[in-house]
């Protein structure tokens, strides 16, 4: 597989990482929660990928933890899984949010959302991360 080249802020050179495992390869049925990345390019190319969105849409029909942050609810917009749910992104996307059914946006650091029969953890931007860790470790303890 060829190396990740990641940016920061959808501009800078960031990290290089060499993933072990693609969404085509891997089962989702072994992991616990599906982390959905944020930055306008890592989450409009989720979104286009059948394998990725295929497997938001089985973690929430499974029940298990989905975690989200910035531009990462655009998969779950397009995976149609958002139905009675409330939570945040960045700004920009409230209104793909709303059109896709959602209960409600809104402008917080960290929403956790447990109606709709799966747990939602958003955040809006980076600069909430430490809630946002907090908020996934609440989820995956069931709290």
């Amino acid at each position: 597989m060829d190396p990740i080249h990641t940016l920061v802020s959808d501009k800078d050179p960031g990290q290089t990482v060499q993933p072990d495992a693609t969404f085509d390869t891997v089962n989702g049925t072994d992991y616990e929660l599906l982390l959905l990345p944020g930055g306008t390019l890592n989450a409009d190319s989720l979104r286009l990928d059948n394998h990725a969105i295929g497997m938001v849409k089985a973690f929430a029909a499974s029940g298990r933890p989905i975690a989200a942050i910035c531009h990462g609810p655009w998969a779950l917009v397009e995976a149609d899984v958002l139905k009675d749910k409330t939570l945040t992104s960045y700004a920009s996307l409230r209104t793909d949010i709303r059109n896709a059914g959602a209960k409600s946006w809104v402008d917080e650091p960290v929403v956790s959302d447990t109606e709709g029969g799966y747990t939602l953890v958003t955040s809006r931007t980076p600069k909430g991360l430490d809630d946002f860790i907090g908020a996934i470790h609440r989820a995956l303890a069931g709290e």
